[in-house]
């Protein structure tokens, strides 16, 4: 029975449940082996004195949460009490001893110190539970079933909130007596903080009688979540007391307990186990995309570091979330995720993943649970969602970050960009385990302002902690995560202190990572679970193609990216970005003699370069203001350059018109996300709006005839390549099918080629005569370009003159077949 009752309590799948990892027979001994779980029992908190209402609150939903699951899967606990309930640094609480309870139903009558289960034998049956906790029908000898569960939390939370126990006495008889006789003084009474309506729930969970009591434990949580706003206070995470006595007679209760318990079977567990130094070393395996199938992203990882999810494209190119359990070998696509991006993120619970898509944060029940757009994201950066339903994210790759309910609501800024330090972009947020701090990502600047930040929900402070350009994370026991030139990394960090100390210590070599971005491929979960995606982190490179998708040459300097050919063919301008801080700069390829030349020189960083059309003049984007302006210099590099046209919004160009009177760029306003401007090059500059709507606008491109623009849209809930007249006459054609982006003219304006969310280029005849005109696309060939459709602004490719060469940003082969690395108990490599 005791592997029966075990087995079945280690199929709880809850993240306020303990974990159980093995269960075996050494002998005639029964052995559990369960996480470990930093922190402090509840026992330990209640000595120092009540908790606040709210905190308790969220102490108890958690613990009725785990109830729920638990009776759902027909488990009874029968020892809820403080003792039995872990809290973890980060807030976090896991119930314990679900098969222990059940273990000693059948041991011999014992009288153990307070605080562990006492059993007494009476004439009517077994007492199971623990002195002043237990329920009547315990008291009694009786058969219990889940409502005994419940009243065992009402006395647990009385206790939280009044200071003292429900029911007590000078013994245990006389503490039996008053479970079966007497109510509890009323809670009201005794602490005015605290509502009729919490008072009324409590009251509620310890009727006598357990028909008269809530009849499931999710009815519980769904009371207290109704009333957990009442108190007023901050729904911050339950800070820790550190106190180190308590905690040292925390851990020598528990050592005594177990030792009671196990200390005749302790030979044969040493015996049978023989870990040594397997019990501390890090466990590593793969999990591969599925058969035809192939990565887009790096891994997240559940809380409870039991599921992952990732983006990958099937074999008809589309773009979905995949969900991974890792105790299965199964992989599943997550219904409605569509066009997903790489910066997925979970509720705390692990049973939401939330994501962006189509210029919106959205998320869905990975049990099955039905899609939900939470807010508008035009090109969102990350994201983390916190304890209390507070979503923090970017939403866009040129703005601050903002705060929003993960129940949908209108977003509100948390951080603002310094343009004193020239910031340009606030991405990749990761809550800290109190619930109100937060890491994140800086853009933009020089090498002194770029980096990891510390932000708050309640201030507007932000504290600079590391000058590396990477997505930040946080890991139990405290360490801060991060990639530094391919490595990831782990540094300790004090979250009381918010300081780091001591050296970074390497965790994998050759990670996934961009330091353009920030962005990198790993993921770490609250339990211990770590994953990451592996690269040999080679950088992009330019090559030539043919029509047919030939190789035909390599050209430029590793890492060039956002190519753009000059008129005559001869010349590439790109940018490459520096390998550790991020920082951008502008590069020359003279083609005929495959030679390089660094043409900017600032640590602000300099973006999305164009030629003039006599090929004397590169504008580009300039971070140089806090802001991206646009700039020109001579193309020969003589003389600084000069602004063309400053606001107070960034700007990314885009095109310069052949007859060179006009550049389009791209602008972001919050109110109608990305929308293309054209700015004049002659008379007073005044920037003409092209296309200003509620929707996506971006990467607009000229018809060499001047009389078109082609540009991509989200108006239909999908990117898709458009071409509008120019000036703007209100007339419009579709020239994509089934998504598509970066459009590109041949030079006669005959033809227009534009990716397609699978990465395949694809060309359309066109006729620009009389009135635009435009036949069905034809796919040329797959490229191995970087990047998601839409997410980048940056182009990919470029084409020549007459349409038969391609220059094309390709991404390392091995990227896009390599598969995730998950590591169990990661922190054991930093030991060695």
């Amino acid at each position: 029975r005791f592997e029966q009752e075990a087995r079945a309590a280690s199929a709880l799948n809850h993240p306020n449940i303990i974990t159980i990892y093995e269960i075996t027979k050494v002998n005639s001994t029964h052995v559990i082996a369960s996480e470990f779980v930093e922190g402090e029992t509840l026992r330990s908190r209640l000595a120092h004195d009540a908790l606040a209402v709210q905190a308790a609150l969220r102490v108890a939903i958690q613990i009725a949460d785990a109830l729920a699951a638990a009776h759902q899967a027909g488990i009874i606990h029968r020892d809820i009490k403080p003792e039995n309930i872990m809290i973890r640094p980060d807030g976090y609480l896991k119930v314990l001893d679900f098969v222990l309870a059940k273990l000693t139903e059948h041991a011999s009558p014992m009288s153990i110190a307070e605080g562990l289960t006492k059993q007494v034998r009476t004439g009517s049956g077994m007492i199971m539970g623990t002195v002043g906790y237990m329920s009547p029908e315990q008291a009694r000898g009786q058969t219990v079933d889940a409502r005994s569960d419940i009243f065992n939390l009402g006395a647990v939370i009385y206790e939280m909130v009044a200071g003292k126990k429900a029911f007590d006495g000078d013994s245990a008889a006389d503490t039996i007596s008053a479970i079966l006789k007497s109510d509890p003084p009323d809670l009201s009474a005794i602490n005015q903080n605290i509502s009729p309506a919490l008072a009324r729930i409590v009251r509620h969970c310890l009727e006598k009688n357990p028909e008269a009591r809530f009849q499931s434990a999710r009815d519980i949580a769904f009371a207290l979540e109704a009333i957990s706003g009442d108190s007023g206070t901050s729904a911050a995470a339950l800070p820790v007391v550190t106190t180190a006595p308590a905690k040292n007679r925390e851990r020598l209760a528990w050592i005594a307990a177990i030792a009671f318990l196990f200390l005749g079977a302790l030979p044969f567990v040493i015996a049978y186990l023989g870990r040594g130094t397997e019990e501390t070393s890090a466990v590593r395996f793969s999990v591969a995309a599925p058969e035809k199938v192939s990565l887009k992203s790096g891994p997240s990882i559940s809380p409870d570091g039991r599921r992952l999810v990732f983006v990958a494209t099937d074999s008809s190119g589309k773009n979905m979330l995949w969900l991974r359990e890792l105790d299965s070998l199964a992989t599943q696509t997550l219904p409605g995720t569509e066009d997903a991006t790489d910066y997925s993120f979970w509720s705390p619970d692990s049973r939401f993943v939330a994501f962006f898509a189509g210029g919106k944060l959205k998320k869905i029940d990975v049990s099955g649970g039905g899609l939900q757009t939470v807010c508008d994201a035009s090109e969102g950066r990350g994201g983390t969602w916190n304890s209390d339903g507070v979503i923090v994210f970017a939403p866009s790759s040129g703005d601050g970050l903002y705060r929003v309910s993960a129940v949908g609501g209108v977003p509100m800024p948390v951080t603002k960009l310094d343009r004193t330090r020239q910031e340009s972009s606030h991405r990749t947020p990761f809550f800290l385990p109190d619930g109100r701090h937060f890491l994140y990502t800086s853009l933009g600047g020089g090498v002194d302002s770029r980096g990891i930040y510390l932000g708050s929900l309640d201030t507007n402070e932000a504290k600079r902690l590391l000058g590396v350009v990477s997505k930040p994370a946080y890991a139990p026991l405290g360490y801060l995560l991060f990639v530094s030139e391919g490595k990831l990394m782990a540094q300790r960090f004090d979250t009381r202190k918010f300081e780091l100390s001591g050296d970074p210590l390497t965790i994998a070599e050759e990670v996934n990572s961009n330091p353009n971005s920030g962005s990198a491929f790993y993921s770490v979960s609250q339990t211990g679970v770590l994953s990451y995606r592996a690269s040999s982190n080679s950088r992009n490179q330019l090559f030539w193609f043919d029509r047919a998708g030939k190789s035909l040459e390599l050209v430029g300097l590793p890492g060039m990216f956002n190519p753009w050919l000059s008129t005559d063919g001869k010349r590439v301008v790109a940018e490459i970005a520096d390998g550790q801080t991020g920082a951008h700069n502008i590069w020359l390829l003279d083609l005929t003699r495959n030679l390089t030349s660094r043409f900017t020189f600032e640590t602000t960083g300099n973006h999305y370069p164009i030629w003039s059309p006599d090929g004397n003049r590169i504008a580009f984007s300039s971070g140089r203001d806090g802001v991206w302006n646009i700039y020109q210099k001579p193309a020969s590099g003589a003389g600084d350059a000069q602004a063309l046209y400053k606001s107070d919004i960034g700007k990314r160009v885009s095109d310069w018109s052949a007859d060179g009177r006009y550049i389009i760029y791209e602008a972001e306003d919050p109110k109608t996300k990305r929308d293309l401007w054209v700015l004049p090059l002659e008379g007073n500059r005044e920037p003409i709006p092209f296309l200003q709507t509620q929707f996506d606008e971006f990467q607009g491109h000229f018809s060499p005839d001047g009389r078109w623009i082609a540009y991509t849209s989200s108006e239909t809930g999908k990117f898709e390549v458009y071409v509008q007249t120019f000036p703007v006459s209100g007339a419009k054609w579709q020239v994509s099918t089934n998504g598509g982006g970066e459009p590109f003219w041949r030079r006669d304006g005959k033809e227009l080629f534009y990716i397609t969310p699978d990465r395949k280029l694809m060309a359309v005849q066109v006729d620009l005569s009389s009135t635009f005109s435009a036949g069905a696309p034809q796919p040329l060939f797959e490229t191995r370009i970087g990047g998601q459709l839409g997410t980048d602004n940056r182009s990919h490719y470029v084409a020549s003159a007459d349409g038969q060469r391609f220059l094309i940003e390709v991404a390392p082969e091995e990227t896009a077949s390599s598969p995730l690395t998950v590591v169990l108990n990661w922190t054991a490599a930093l030991k060695r």
